[in-house]
Protein backbone atom coordinates (compact mmCIF):
# COMPACT_ATOMS: atom_id res chain seq x y z
CA UNK A 1 0.00 0.00 0.00
CA UNK A 2 1.41 3.37 -1.01
CA UNK A 3 2.25 5.72 1.85
CA UNK A 4 1.49 9.09 0.21
CA UNK A 5 -1.96 10.63 -0.21
CA UNK A 6 -3.06 12.99 -2.94
CA UNK A 7 -5.74 15.65 -2.50
CA UNK A 8 -5.77 16.95 -6.04
CA UNK A 9 -2.44 18.73 -6.59
CA UNK A 10 -1.53 18.34 -2.92
CA UNK A 11 0.62 15.38 -1.90
CA UNK A 12 0.89 14.25 1.70
CA UNK A 13 4.08 12.21 1.79
CA UNK A 14 3.21 11.26 5.35
CA UNK A 15 -0.51 10.31 5.34
CA UNK A 16 -1.39 12.20 8.51
CA UNK A 17 -3.62 15.20 9.21
CA UNK A 18 -3.86 17.22 12.41
CA UNK A 19 -7.57 17.45 13.18
CA UNK A 20 -8.51 21.04 14.03
CA UNK A 21 -9.56 21.69 17.63
CA UNK A 22 -10.90 25.06 18.73
CA UNK A 23 -8.47 26.91 20.98
CA UNK A 24 -5.88 24.15 20.65
CA UNK A 25 -4.50 23.85 17.13
CA UNK A 26 -3.36 27.45 16.69
CA UNK A 27 -0.06 28.26 14.89
CA UNK A 28 2.17 27.73 17.96
CA UNK A 29 0.84 24.23 18.64
CA UNK A 30 0.75 23.33 14.93
CA UNK A 31 4.41 24.30 14.70
CA UNK A 32 5.32 21.98 17.57
CA UNK A 33 3.44 19.16 15.85
CA UNK A 34 5.07 19.82 12.49
CA UNK A 35 8.56 19.96 13.97
CA UNK A 36 7.94 16.69 15.80
CA UNK A 37 6.98 15.06 12.51
CA UNK A 38 10.12 16.42 10.87
CA UNK A 39 12.20 14.89 13.66
CA UNK A 40 10.40 11.62 13.08
CA UNK A 41 11.19 11.68 9.39
CA UNK A 42 14.82 12.52 10.11
CA UNK A 43 15.06 9.70 12.65
CA UNK A 44 13.60 7.35 10.07
CA UNK A 45 16.30 8.38 7.62
CA UNK A 46 14.31 10.82 5.51
CA UNK A 47 15.66 14.25 4.52
CA UNK A 48 12.95 16.14 6.38
CA UNK A 49 14.73 19.48 6.59
CA UNK A 50 15.18 19.76 2.84
CA UNK A 51 11.56 18.91 2.19
CA UNK A 52 9.98 20.97 4.94
CA UNK A 53 11.53 24.40 4.43
CA UNK A 54 10.81 25.10 0.78
CA UNK A 55 9.07 28.19 -0.52
CA UNK A 56 5.25 28.21 -0.53
CA UNK A 57 4.96 29.41 -4.09
CA UNK A 58 7.38 26.78 -5.38
CA UNK A 59 6.21 23.74 -3.45
CA UNK A 60 2.91 24.45 -1.78
CA UNK A 61 1.64 21.15 -3.19
CA UNK A 62 3.88 18.97 -1.02
CA UNK A 63 3.34 18.21 2.67
CA UNK A 64 6.26 16.01 3.72
CA UNK A 65 5.45 15.42 7.39
CA UNK A 66 1.67 15.71 7.32
CA UNK A 67 -1.06 18.32 6.99
CA UNK A 68 -1.33 20.86 9.82
CA UNK A 69 -4.83 22.28 9.64
CA UNK A 70 -5.77 25.62 11.20
CA UNK A 71 -8.43 25.57 13.91
CA UNK A 72 -11.90 25.97 12.41
CA UNK A 73 -12.98 29.48 11.40
CA UNK A 74 -16.42 30.56 10.29
CA UNK A 75 -16.93 31.72 6.71
CA UNK A 76 -18.99 34.69 7.83
CA UNK A 77 -16.27 35.96 10.17
CA UNK A 78 -13.66 35.53 7.46
CA UNK A 79 -15.72 37.40 4.86
CA UNK A 80 -16.27 40.20 7.39
CA UNK A 81 -12.50 40.11 8.10
CA UNK A 82 -13.02 39.79 11.83
CA UNK A 83 -9.71 40.70 13.49
CA UNK A 84 -9.59 37.60 15.69
CA UNK A 85 -10.35 35.37 12.71
CA UNK A 86 -7.64 36.98 10.59
CA UNK A 87 -5.16 36.27 13.39
CA UNK A 88 -6.36 32.67 13.62
CA UNK A 89 -5.56 31.99 9.97
CA UNK A 90 -2.00 33.26 10.25
CA UNK A 91 0.34 30.61 8.93
CA UNK A 92 3.06 28.74 10.73
CA UNK A 93 5.95 30.35 8.79
CA UNK A 94 7.78 27.05 8.35
CA UNK A 95 4.83 25.07 7.03
CA UNK A 96 5.07 24.39 3.28
CA UNK A 97 1.30 23.89 3.04
CA UNK A 98 -1.06 26.39 4.64
CA UNK A 99 -4.25 24.50 5.46
CA UNK A 100 -7.41 26.18 6.76
CA UNK A 101 -10.66 24.62 7.91
CA UNK A 102 -13.88 26.52 7.27
CA UNK A 103 -17.24 26.15 8.97
CA UNK A 104 -19.96 27.40 6.67
CA UNK A 105 -23.70 26.93 6.32
CA UNK A 106 -24.55 29.19 3.41
CA UNK A 107 -23.22 28.54 -0.12
CA UNK A 108 -22.60 32.15 -1.18
CA UNK A 109 -20.72 33.07 2.00
CA UNK A 110 -18.70 29.85 1.84
CA UNK A 111 -17.74 30.55 -1.75
CA UNK A 112 -16.64 34.09 -0.88
CA UNK A 113 -14.55 32.83 2.04
CA UNK A 114 -12.84 30.32 -0.24
CA UNK A 115 -12.25 33.01 -2.85
CA UNK A 116 -10.57 35.26 -0.27
CA UNK A 117 -8.27 32.49 0.93
CA UNK A 118 -7.24 31.45 -2.57
CA UNK A 119 -7.18 34.79 -4.42
CA UNK A 120 -5.24 36.48 -1.61
CA UNK A 121 -2.79 33.58 -1.40
CA UNK A 122 -3.64 32.77 2.22
CA UNK A 123 -4.10 28.99 1.85
CA UNK A 124 -2.82 26.00 -0.11
CA UNK A 125 -5.58 23.66 1.06
CA UNK A 126 -9.09 24.21 2.38
CA UNK A 127 -11.10 21.77 4.49
CA UNK A 128 -14.85 22.15 5.05
CA UNK A 129 -16.14 21.13 8.47
CA UNK A 130 -19.30 19.03 8.48
CA UNK A 131 -18.27 17.01 11.52
CA UNK A 132 -18.64 19.24 14.58
CA UNK A 133 -21.14 17.67 17.05
CA UNK A 134 -21.33 20.60 19.49
CA UNK A 135 -24.97 21.39 20.38
CA UNK A 136 -24.46 25.13 19.77
CA UNK A 137 -23.55 24.20 16.19
CA UNK A 138 -25.98 21.39 15.39
CA UNK A 139 -29.07 23.00 16.94
CA UNK A 140 -28.83 25.61 14.16
CA UNK A 141 -28.31 23.04 11.42
CA UNK A 142 -24.54 23.33 11.13
CA UNK A 143 -21.63 20.95 11.64
CA UNK A 144 -22.52 17.26 11.66
CA UNK A 145 -26.24 18.07 11.38
CA UNK A 146 -25.85 19.71 7.98
CA UNK A 147 -25.16 16.62 5.79
CA UNK A 148 -28.66 15.35 6.56
CA UNK A 149 -29.86 18.06 4.18
CA UNK A 150 -28.49 16.73 0.91
CA UNK A 151 -29.42 19.80 -1.11
CA UNK A 152 -27.57 22.15 1.24
CA UNK A 153 -24.49 19.94 1.39
CA UNK A 154 -24.44 19.78 -2.41
CA UNK A 155 -24.85 23.53 -2.81
CA UNK A 156 -22.06 24.33 -0.34
CA UNK A 157 -19.52 21.87 -1.76
CA UNK A 158 -20.25 22.80 -5.37
CA UNK A 159 -19.92 26.52 -4.54
CA UNK A 160 -16.69 26.02 -2.58
CA UNK A 161 -14.98 23.96 -5.27
CA UNK A 162 -16.09 26.35 -8.03
CA UNK A 163 -14.76 29.33 -6.07
CA UNK A 164 -11.43 27.59 -5.47
CA UNK A 165 -11.08 26.74 -9.15
CA UNK A 166 -11.89 30.23 -10.32
CA UNK A 167 -9.61 31.91 -7.79
CA UNK A 168 -6.80 29.45 -8.55
CA UNK A 169 -6.40 30.71 -12.10
CA UNK A 170 -3.60 33.01 -10.97
CA UNK A 171 -1.97 30.27 -8.90
CA UNK A 172 0.38 27.58 -10.18
CA UNK A 173 -2.14 24.86 -9.33
CA UNK A 174 -5.75 24.44 -8.29
CA UNK A 175 -6.21 24.71 -4.53
CA UNK A 176 -7.90 21.50 -3.33
CA UNK A 177 -10.99 21.50 -1.14
CA UNK A 178 -11.63 18.55 1.16
CA UNK A 179 -14.33 17.89 3.75
CA UNK A 180 -14.68 16.33 7.19
CA UNK A 181 -17.83 14.38 8.03
CA UNK A 182 -19.28 11.97 10.60
CA UNK A 183 -21.19 8.73 10.08
CA UNK A 184 -24.46 10.57 10.55
CA UNK A 185 -26.84 11.98 13.13
CA UNK A 186 -27.35 8.65 14.91
CA UNK A 187 -27.52 4.99 13.96
CA UNK A 188 -30.96 5.47 12.39
CA UNK A 189 -29.98 8.56 10.40
CA UNK A 190 -26.65 7.91 8.69
CA UNK A 191 -25.35 10.26 6.02
CA UNK A 192 -21.81 9.27 5.01
CA UNK A 193 -22.78 7.07 2.04
CA UNK A 194 -24.90 9.71 0.30
CA UNK A 195 -22.39 12.41 1.14
CA UNK A 196 -19.52 10.52 -0.50
CA UNK A 197 -21.35 10.45 -3.84
CA UNK A 198 -22.28 14.12 -3.67
CA UNK A 199 -18.73 15.10 -2.66
CA UNK A 200 -17.28 13.19 -5.61
CA UNK A 201 -19.63 14.88 -8.06
CA UNK A 202 -18.89 18.32 -6.56
CA UNK A 203 -15.14 17.95 -7.05
CA UNK A 204 -14.17 17.54 -3.39
CA UNK A 205 -10.58 16.27 -3.29
CA UNK A 206 -10.83 14.00 -0.26
CA UNK A 207 -12.85 13.15 2.83
CA UNK A 208 -12.05 12.68 6.50
CA UNK A 209 -14.51 10.44 8.30
CA UNK A 210 -14.79 10.67 12.07
CA UNK A 211 -16.19 7.22 12.68
CA UNK A 212 -18.81 8.29 15.19
CA UNK A 213 -22.28 9.78 14.93
CA UNK A 214 -23.41 13.13 16.25
CA UNK A 215 -25.20 11.30 19.05
CA UNK A 216 -22.00 9.56 20.10
CA UNK A 217 -20.17 12.87 20.33
CA UNK A 218 -16.75 11.50 21.44
CA UNK A 219 -18.07 8.62 23.56
CA UNK A 220 -17.69 4.90 23.02
CA UNK A 221 -15.54 3.30 20.39
CA UNK A 222 -15.11 4.68 16.89
CA UNK A 223 -16.68 2.42 14.27
CA UNK A 224 -13.67 1.84 12.06
CA UNK A 225 -15.75 -0.52 9.91
CA UNK A 226 -17.58 2.56 8.58
CA UNK A 227 -14.25 3.94 7.38
CA UNK A 228 -13.65 0.69 5.49
CA UNK A 229 -17.13 0.88 3.98
CA UNK A 230 -16.52 4.43 2.82
CA UNK A 231 -13.17 3.46 1.29
CA UNK A 232 -14.94 0.75 -0.72
CA UNK A 233 -17.71 3.12 -1.76
CA UNK A 234 -15.71 5.97 -3.29
CA UNK A 235 -12.61 6.72 -5.33
CA UNK A 236 -11.87 9.71 -3.12
CA UNK A 237 -8.94 9.39 -0.69
CA UNK A 238 -10.31 8.77 2.79
CA UNK A 239 -8.61 9.77 6.03
CA UNK A 240 -9.85 7.89 9.09
CA UNK A 241 -10.47 9.74 12.35
CA UNK A 242 -11.36 8.41 15.78
CA UNK A 243 -9.41 6.58 18.50
CA UNK A 244 -5.94 7.11 17.06
CA UNK A 245 -3.86 7.57 20.20
CA UNK A 246 -0.59 6.02 19.03
CA UNK A 247 1.37 5.12 15.93
CA UNK A 248 0.24 1.53 16.37
CA UNK A 249 -3.40 2.68 16.32
CA UNK A 250 -2.74 4.55 13.07
CA UNK A 251 -1.12 1.55 11.41
CA UNK A 252 -3.93 -0.70 12.64
CA UNK A 253 -6.61 1.65 11.29
CA UNK A 254 -4.96 1.74 7.90
CA UNK A 255 -4.53 -2.03 7.84
CA UNK A 256 -8.11 -2.74 8.92
CA UNK A 257 -9.92 -0.17 6.79
CA UNK A 258 -7.72 0.47 3.76
CA UNK A 259 -7.93 4.21 4.43
CA UNK A 260 -5.40 6.44 2.72
CA UNK A 261 -4.27 7.99 6.00
CA UNK A 262 -5.30 9.12 9.45
CA UNK A 263 -6.49 12.28 11.13
CA UNK A 264 -5.49 12.84 14.77
CA UNK A 265 -7.29 15.14 17.20
CA UNK A 266 -7.53 14.34 20.91
CA UNK A 267 -4.59 11.96 20.61
CA UNK A 268 -2.15 14.86 20.27
CA UNK A 269 -3.38 16.92 23.21
CA UNK A 270 -0.34 17.64 25.35
CA UNK A 271 1.89 15.44 23.23
CA UNK A 272 2.83 16.95 19.89
CA UNK A 273 5.52 14.26 19.75
CA UNK A 274 2.87 11.73 18.67
CA UNK A 275 3.55 13.10 15.20
CA UNK A 276 7.19 12.04 15.55
CA UNK A 277 5.91 8.52 16.09
CA UNK A 278 3.41 8.70 13.24
CA UNK A 279 5.91 10.11 10.73
CA UNK A 280 8.50 7.50 11.69
CA UNK A 281 5.97 4.66 11.60
CA UNK A 282 4.65 5.55 8.15
CA UNK A 283 8.26 5.82 6.96
CA UNK A 284 8.75 2.23 8.08
CA UNK A 285 10.75 2.91 11.25
CA UNK A 286 10.10 1.56 14.74
CA UNK A 287 11.82 4.52 16.45
CA UNK A 288 9.54 6.43 18.86
CA UNK A 289 9.96 9.61 20.92
CA UNK A 290 9.52 9.25 24.69
CA UNK A 291 10.41 12.59 26.34
CA UNK A 292 11.23 12.79 30.03
CA UNK A 293 9.83 15.58 32.15
CA UNK A 294 12.80 17.88 31.46
CA UNK A 295 12.12 17.62 27.71
CA UNK A 296 8.39 18.11 28.23
CA UNK A 297 9.11 21.22 30.33
CA UNK A 298 11.29 22.59 27.52
CA UNK A 299 8.45 21.97 25.07
CA UNK A 300 6.00 23.80 27.35
CA UNK A 301 8.32 26.82 27.57
CA UNK A 302 8.77 26.88 23.80
CA UNK A 303 5.01 26.61 23.38
CA UNK A 304 4.70 29.68 25.61
CA UNK A 305 7.32 31.62 23.65
CA UNK A 306 5.64 30.83 20.33
CA UNK A 307 2.27 31.81 21.79
CA UNK A 308 3.52 35.20 22.91
CA UNK A 309 4.76 35.88 19.38
CA UNK A 310 1.47 34.67 17.89
CA UNK A 311 -0.58 36.94 20.13
CA UNK A 312 1.58 39.91 19.16
CA UNK A 313 3.44 40.15 22.44
CA UNK A 314 0.39 39.78 24.68
CA UNK A 315 2.09 37.63 27.32
CA UNK A 316 -0.91 37.36 29.62
CA UNK A 317 -3.19 36.11 26.86
CA UNK A 318 -0.55 33.66 25.66
CA UNK A 319 -0.22 32.23 29.15
CA UNK A 320 -3.99 32.00 29.58
CA UNK A 321 -4.18 30.01 26.35
CA UNK A 322 -1.32 27.77 27.48
CA UNK A 323 -3.02 26.88 30.78
CA UNK A 324 -5.49 24.53 29.07
CA UNK A 325 -2.57 22.45 27.76
CA UNK A 326 -0.86 22.05 31.12
CA UNK A 327 -2.73 19.01 32.45
CA UNK A 328 -2.33 17.29 29.09
CA UNK A 329 1.42 17.88 29.01
CA UNK A 330 1.89 16.62 32.58
CA UNK A 331 -0.30 13.54 32.31
CA UNK A 332 1.33 10.50 33.89
CA UNK A 333 4.20 12.38 35.53
CA UNK A 334 4.54 12.55 39.33
CA UNK A 335 3.50 16.16 39.79
CA UNK A 336 1.59 17.08 42.95
CA UNK A 337 -1.79 18.73 43.00
CA UNK A 338 -0.49 22.00 44.38
CA UNK A 339 2.20 22.18 41.69
CA UNK A 340 -0.37 21.46 38.99
CA UNK A 341 -2.66 24.16 40.36
CA UNK A 342 0.15 26.70 40.40
CA UNK A 343 1.03 25.86 36.78
CA UNK A 344 -2.62 26.26 35.83
CA UNK A 345 -2.51 29.87 37.05
CA UNK A 346 0.65 31.13 35.35
CA UNK A 347 0.51 34.67 33.95
CA UNK A 348 4.03 35.29 32.65
CA UNK A 349 6.74 33.34 30.89
CA UNK A 350 9.12 33.88 33.77
CA UNK A 351 6.54 32.50 36.17
CA UNK A 352 6.13 29.48 33.91
CA UNK A 353 9.86 28.80 33.90
CA UNK A 354 10.09 29.14 37.69
CA UNK A 355 7.24 26.75 38.39
CA UNK A 356 8.48 24.16 35.91
CA UNK A 357 11.94 24.37 37.49
CA UNK A 358 10.37 23.37 40.83
CA UNK A 359 9.35 19.96 39.41
CA UNK A 360 11.37 16.77 39.59
CA UNK A 361 12.72 17.08 36.06
CA UNK A 362 14.72 13.86 36.31
CA UNK A 363 11.57 11.80 35.65
CA UNK A 364 11.57 9.57 32.60
CA UNK A 365 8.61 9.21 30.28
CA UNK A 366 5.88 7.31 32.18
CA UNK A 367 3.77 4.52 30.75
CA UNK A 368 0.74 6.29 32.27
CA UNK A 369 1.19 9.08 29.72
CA UNK A 370 0.11 6.71 26.96
CA UNK A 371 -3.42 5.84 25.90
CA UNK A 372 -6.61 7.79 25.16
CA UNK A 373 -6.76 11.52 25.79
CA UNK A 374 -9.43 14.14 26.02
CA UNK A 375 -12.90 13.96 27.47
CA UNK A 376 -14.89 11.18 25.84
CA UNK A 377 -18.05 12.07 27.74
CA UNK A 378 -21.22 10.10 27.11
CA UNK A 379 -23.66 9.81 24.19
CA UNK A 380 -25.99 12.78 23.86
CA UNK A 381 -29.35 13.36 22.28
CA UNK A 382 -28.50 15.42 19.17
CA UNK A 383 -29.70 19.02 19.30
CA UNK A 384 -31.30 19.80 15.94
CA UNK A 385 -33.60 22.43 14.48
CA UNK A 386 -37.32 21.65 14.71
CA UNK A 387 -38.36 19.14 12.08
CA UNK A 388 -34.79 18.68 10.83
CA UNK A 389 -35.08 14.91 10.38
CA UNK A 390 -38.44 15.02 8.62
CA UNK A 391 -36.89 15.46 5.19
CA UNK A 392 -33.50 15.21 3.46
CA UNK A 393 -34.18 18.59 1.84
CA UNK A 394 -34.38 22.05 3.42
CA UNK A 395 -37.82 23.50 3.92
CA UNK A 396 -38.39 27.15 3.05
CA UNK A 397 -38.50 28.03 6.75
CA UNK A 398 -35.25 26.18 7.46
CA UNK A 399 -33.53 27.84 4.52
CA UNK A 400 -34.54 31.27 5.77
CA UNK A 401 -32.96 30.54 9.16
CA UNK A 402 -29.79 28.74 8.09
CA UNK A 403 -27.85 31.97 7.64
CA UNK A 404 -28.04 32.45 11.41
CA UNK A 405 -26.18 29.20 12.11
CA UNK A 406 -22.74 30.84 12.18
CA UNK A 407 -23.61 33.41 14.82
CA UNK A 408 -21.94 32.71 18.14
CA UNK A 409 -19.67 29.96 16.79
CA UNK A 410 -15.91 29.98 17.55
CA UNK A 411 -14.02 31.75 14.81
CA UNK A 412 -16.30 34.74 14.77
Amino acid sequence: MTQSVRFGALTLSTPVMLAPMAGVTNPPFRRLCREAAERGLAAAGRDAARLAHTDHAASGTHAPGGLWVCEMVTTRALVERNAETMNMIKADPGDPVRSIQLYGVEPTTTAEAVRILVAENRADHIDLNFGCPAPKVTRKGGGSALPWKLDLFREITVAAVAAAREASQDRSHEIPVSAKIRIGIDDSHTTFRDIARIAEDAGIAGLTLHARTTAQHYAGQAAWEAIGELVALTELPILGNGDVFSAQDALAMREQTGCAGVSVGRGCQGRPWIFFDLAAAFAGSSVRERPGLAEVASTIVRHGELSIAHFNGDEHRAMRELRKHMAWYLRGFAVGGEQRNRLALISTLEELRERLHELDLEQEFPEAAEGPRGRAGSPKQPHLPDGWLDSRELTAAQRSKISQAEIGISGG
